[in-house]
């Protein structure tokens, strides 16, 4: 019963430190829901220099919105990322990742529509 306890709080741990970000639907059974976007975003670490990116998607078709947004951390870094325009229920996002002074960045960006 402790060791369930233990691997939980170690679960938890983990989760909470890496600087990964979902929102909204990712995966839908029933097939509605697909990738329609995908961009790995690599910057390599400069000393006491921040590293910042904006990546910008906007969907060719008017009328069909974003329904999910997953922002995947491939080094669990100190960067963090964030969603500054658009997002879900409109057809562009752009999402702004910004390094911890002197690392660099290495991300995974999927967009679902």
């Amino acid at each position: 019963m402790l060791f369930k306890y233990l691997l939980l709080l170690t679960t938890l741990l983990y989760l909470v430190h890496c600087k990964t970000v979902t929102v909204g639907t990712i995966y839908d059974s029933t097939g509605n829901v697909r990738k329609v976007y995908e961009k790995k975003v690599e910057f390599a670490s400069i000393p006491f220099v921040k590293r910042e990116k904006e990546v910008y998607f906007e969907y060719p078709n008017p009328g069909v919105a974003i329904k999910g947004i997953a922002i995947k951390d491939l080094d669990n870094g100190l960067a963090e990322p964030s969603i500054t325009r658009g997002g879900l229920n409109f057809g562009f996002v752009t999402i702004k990742l910004k390094s911890e002074r002197g690392s660099g960045l290495n991300y995974l960006i999927e967009i679902y529509a």
